[in-house]
This record gives C-alpha cells, structure tokens and sequence, in this order.
C-alpha cells in the first residue's frame, strides 16, 4: 500500500508562501501544505470558471486557522479539524504558519494549481512547480 510523509514525499512546490511537499498515491495527491504568512488566495484563482477553485479537497488541520468561503458562506477550520471542500471554494485567508494535509483528486489538482502558478507568477510571486526539479 503507498504511503507518503513530509520528509519522504518527492514533489515540492512553492507558491508565494506556500510550501507544498507531496506525491501522487493511485489518481490522488496527498499534500503536506506549509502557509509561511497569512494568504488570502482570492487573486489566485483568476480565470478559473467563476474564478473559484474546482478541485474538491479533504483535509485536515495540524496546526493553525484557515478560512474558506463556500457557496454564500464561509467556514473556519482549526487545527484538529478535518475538512471537505468541494468544487466551487474560495481560500479566503489562511493564517501564517498553518499546516494542513489535503488529498485532492490528481487531474483537477494539476488544472487548478497550473491557473494558480501563472495568477502567482503574474503577481510577481516566487513559484517553484515540480516539473521545475
């Protein structure tokens, strides 16, 4: 069976202040994800459809505070929380140094991060893509 943790996972990816250590375990990304400072990524999902995020998250927080607007709501997630988002989520505020882990369908992953980097990019963002190792 496939497993995979901070230190032994082969992809690392950074946007802005984002670390993101992960690895593909059959068709789903299990990602360790860093928030180095608060972070509302809003700006990010530019030209996405409705510019929200489409791929659907499960989570959970080790430590910190997250903040994601779904629908007409938004909801809050601390650590000790475990967490779905579905298609259609805004990540309104992440607060600096909140770690999570998240398993996300590999496909929508790879669309919505590649809309992410170039919206980061864009911003004048540091970005580092896997496909950049």
């Amino acid at each position: 069976m496939p497993k995979v943790s901070w230190d032994s996972a082969s992809k690392i990816e950074e946007v802005g202040p984002v670390r993101d250590r992960f690895e593909i375990l059959d068709g789903y990304s299990a990602n360790f994800t860093v928030f180095d400072e608060d972070i509302d990524a809003t700006s990010l999902l530019k030209g996405l459809p409705e510019d929200r995020c489409q791929c659907p998250h499960w989570g959970y927080v080790i430590k910190g505070r997250m903040t994601v607007r779904l629908g007409d709501q938004e909801e809050v997630y601390e650590a000790g929380d475990a967490f779905y988002t579905p298609p259609g989520h805004v990540p309104l505020k992440h607060q600096a140094h909140t770690e999570v882990i998240m398993f996300s369908p590999e496909e929508e992953l790879r669309r919505t991060g590649a809309a992410v980097a170039q919206n980061a990019e864009a911003e004048g963002m540091h970005v580092r893509r896997p496909e950049q190792q």
